[in-house]
């Protein structure tokens, strides 16, 4: 089921765009005749941006719900607790040689640094008095741990991100081609009159601008939530670096002595 989680949210965000489109921008309410050709308020105006308009909103909805997600998964990864007092409490643990303490501190706190670290912990813990595992193939087994941690986490903390640098393309360039569409609707309709039709002119401006503006505003969406979310993964990986860091610098210190 996760993996067409993507599917049915898209999906659904089309869904909801299009009937917001019909229903709402659409309504007989917002023009005066019933070719919906005359609207008379702000949300007529923007249905007379084409079906593109439609399109448009659903990115948007997409850029909204997946900056939801990705803020609420990366709260998520720290943990319950501040995950920089986690940390300075686990390492001090680990130098008192509290072990299982530290284990429990783990578990407590649960997230990604939480997981690495216990990763560590445990098999530091199964092979501490394994006469069998000389230093350095202890530090090895702790290391092998660790990545195999680390490559469970990190991809969960990049998950997403994809979709919004996508959105911002993709946005960017439907709102382009809903320009494009809506100034060969204005100037097809002077071309055929003959005469400056304002009714048609607007219709095609109309397109165009609300095109541009749709396309800018998910763009904007989506790079912003992009660039916001990418510093704070680059971040959070990093204080997860430092923290594997201490940890391998205490054990292999613990096993020296």
């Amino acid at each position: 089921m996760k993996r067409f989680t993507n599917v049915i949210i898209i999906i659904l965000a089309l869904i909801v765009a299009v009937l917001f489109f019909n229903l709402v921008l659409g309504a007989p309410g917002n023009f005066n005749d019933v070719d919906k050709a005359e609207p008379i308020n702000a949300l007529g105006m923007v249905h007379t941006g084409g079906p593109l308009v439609a399109l448009l909103i659903s990115f948007i909805i997409i850029a909204v719900v997946y900056f939801i997600e990705r803020f609420l998964s990366i709260n998520k990864a720290k943990g319950k607790n501040d995950p920089v007092q986690f940390i300075r409490k686990t390492l001090g643990e680990l130098e008192k040689g509290n072990l299982e303490v530290a284990l429990k501190e783990c578990d407590n706190q649960r997230g990604s640094v939480a997981n690495v670290l216990r990763a560590a912990i445990a098999r530091f813990k199964e092979i501490e008095t394994d006469e069998n595992y000389g230093p350095e193939k202890k530090m090895g087994e702790v290391q092998r741990s660790i990545d195999e941690a680390l490559n469970l986490e990190t991809p969960l903390l990049e998950k997403n991100l994809v979709i919004l640098s996508t959105v911002a393309s993709i946005a960017t360039m439907i709102g382009l081609l809903g320009t494009t569409l809506g100034m060969i609707r204005a100037f097809r309709a002077l071309a055929d009159s003959g005469t400056v039709s304002a009714t048609q002119l607007s219709i095609g401006i109309s397109e165009a601008l609300y095109n541009t503006a749709g396309g800018l505003i998910a763009a904007v969406i989506s790079i912003v939530s992009y660039n916001f979310f990418t510093t704070k993964v680059d971040s959070f990986v990093y204080m997860i670096d430092e923290a594997i860091l201490n940890v391998t610098h205490i054990f292999t210190n613990k096993i020296k002595k």
